[in-house]
């Protein structure tokens, strides 16, 4: 765990929210022993919040917990499309954002960072239903359907419901680590990681057997980072031609399969520095890069820093 400071979520329930997309978040940063979070549920006003799908909130807090955040949730919520969020709320997100407070949006929850004006001329996603309607209310945003969700820094998007749950474990992954990343997703049952590149949904059909094939020669990846893993083998494993492969695989991770197994590679070695005093040298062998200089090389192609600081940011203890 990089540091023992504690991070303070606020989860803003709008009306019309979605129960999903305010439970993720909710659970996901639950005040924990092993999670440095503190989580408040609030509304434009404390007291009784209709939501969708049949569902309301009873929020103990306000307006009051945006000021308070550390990072601020907006689920998603019905007819996005149709007015935007009362003024106060508006006013409360881009006063958080100024005080340093990162925005996350689930879902159509991006209307109404969109309309503090803080995504215009950055990249955004949304529930791909709602993609046309947010770049035409919303013309200086640049809406990207295609992805699960986007990360500029200080506002950050996601789709449907489901990618709130790879955006959480993205964020998470960024202030603690690979380590207590992994965790949450085992005890979410998720996946560890899915890529914000990744596509929203399969654009046709696609026979379940191959689907499952996939799935299964990632899994059989993930175990053997450690040996040499080329396009050719990946496609023996999943029984079709490495050209099929390579389209495919693309399309559902929105990586080519041996940027793919790189990440990978980089996320292990990332886990090891975390968890482990094994030196550079060992861990570029354990995760199949062979030499320190690769492992560095490639670590900070990825990640923007070399392992000796990123051992430093996320040694446990500090």
């Amino acid at each position: 765990m990089p540091t023992s400071r504690l991070h303070r979520v606020a989860v803003l329930v709008l009306e019309g929210a979605k129960p999903l997309d305010v439970g993720i978040p909710a659970q996901v940063f639950t005040t924990r022993t092993s999670m440095p979070y503190e989580v408040r549920v609030c509304g434009a006003a404390p007291g009784l919040v209709t939501g969708g799908d049949g569902l309301s909130y009873y929020v103990a807090h306000g307006l009051d917990a945006l000021a308070w955040a550390d990072i601020v949730f907006v689920p998603g919520y019905r007819f996005p499309d149709r007015d935007d969020p009362p003024q106060a709320v508006v006013d409360a997100l881009i006063a958080a954002h100024d005080r340093g407070a990162r925005l996350a949006a689930i879902s159509t929850g991006a209307f109404a960072l969109a309309a503090t004006g803080l995504l215009d001329g950055k990249r955004a996603t949304t529930h791909w239903h709602y993609a046309r309607a947010l770049a035409a209310k919303h013309p200086l945003v640049q809406v990207d359907e295609n992805v699960l969700f986007v990360d500029e820094g200080s506002v950050l998007t996601s789709a449907g419901a489901a990618s709130g749950i790879d955006l959480c474990l993205h964020i998470l992954r960024g202030d603690l680590g690979v380590a207590a990343s992994n965790h949450a997703a085992r005890r979410l049952v998720a996946a560890p990681y899915r890529s914000g590149g990744q596509a929203q949904y399969v654009p046709r059909s696609v026979p379940e057997p191959l689907g499952e094939r996939f799935a299964a020669t990632r899994e059989w990846a993930l175990h053997r980072l450690d040996e040499p893993l080329s396009l050719e083998l990946l496609a023996r494993h999943a029984a079709v031609s490495p050209r099929t492969f390579s389209r495919r695989f693309a399309e559902d991770t929105g990586y080519t399969p041996m940027q793919w197994v790189m990440r990978a590679r980089i996320d292990l070695a990332r886990e090891l520095l975390e968890r482990s005093e094994r030196h550079v040298e060992q861990i570029a062998a354990d995760v199949g890069l062979g030499t320190g200089a690769n492992l560095r090389l490639h670590f900070h192609r990825i990640l923007g820093t070399t392992p000796s600081e990123y051992r430093r940011t996320f040694a446990q203890g500090e």
